[in-house]
């Protein structure tokens, strides 16, 4: 979906406030604290600037119920969707916890996730979140006006295999702003030159997840969170960008 020019003014700024959002709760992660104290406080600061949570009482076709929170909270081996404020969830340290957070500014919306270690971590952890974000760079690198959507797949997943990841295939990137997702999807692993052709004033969230191990992943009984099949750990790092005849534009930096 093509963005018009004062759609992309208001991204612009929706991105700037989601991006200090996030910058907030990544530095309240520490040992003990919980997964629902994080939610409070995203609430609190979405609520400071006059916005909305993308995600509370969000439902995608086929859930079973409403997400309950305004932000997802996956710990370790939750890969996406984590619900923070039913079950309790107190981070330890040596974990890794992903923040992911929709947020609607004037009615558009943007969509942003990053994964941030509790304490210190061992050297595999950090070296699958430095991957998974380096992952995240290349396809924003290759995300150009009149490219396709399977140059910027197929430069996440180069990197996701340099590194030995298991590549999450059920789980993508997609289209953002008048919705949570709309078309294109950009899945993190295809054929450059594939896909749908990538057009100025397009503004898609680009979300590499990588495993530390197998690529595969199973949906729990809450109906949202995603855990590896395996147990072992997963990163997710995402940003909105805006697609232009050169570089593309990230609106949540």
């Amino acid at each position: 979906m093509i963005k018009t020019k004062e759609d992309i003014a208001i991204l612009r700024e929706g991105g700037k406030r989601h991006a200090e959002i996030m910058r907030e709760l990544a530095a309240m992660v520490k040992p003990g604290v919980t997964a629902a104290e994080l939610n409070a406080r995203a609430d609190e600061l979405i609520k400071a600037g006059g916005d909305k949570s993308a995600f509370l009482d969000y439902m995608p076709a086929g859930a079973p119920r409403p997400f309950p929170a305004s932000l997802c909270v996956s710990v370790n081996d939750e890969v996406v969707h984590g619900i923070p404020n039913e079950d309790e969830k107190i981070l330890k340290e040596g974990d890794i916890v992903t923040l992911d957070l929709g947020l609607v500014h004037r009615g558009m919306i943007t969509d942003m996730a990053v994964t941030v270690p509790v304490g210190k971590v061992g050297p595999e952890l950090e070296k699958l979140m430095e991957t998974t974000k380096k992952a995240l760079m290349a396809g924003i690198k290759a995300a150009k006006g009149g490219k396709r959507v399977g140059d910027i797949s197929a430069s996440v997943e180069r990197v996701g295999v340099s590194g030995g990841y298991g590549i999450v295939e059920e789980l993508s990137g997609h289209g953002v702003g008048y919705h949570v997702h709309e078309d294109p999807f950009v899945p993190n692993y295809g054929q450059a030159g594939k896909g749908p052709v990538l057009k100025p004033d397009m503004v898609i969230a680009i979300e590499p997840i990588f495993n530390l191990g197998e690529r595969f992943v199973e949906i729990q009984a809450d109906g949202y969170t995603f855990k590896t099949a395996d147990g072992k750990p997963s990163a997710h790092f995402e940003h909105t960008v805006l697609i232009r005849k050169g570089e593309a534009e990230i609106l949540t930096a």
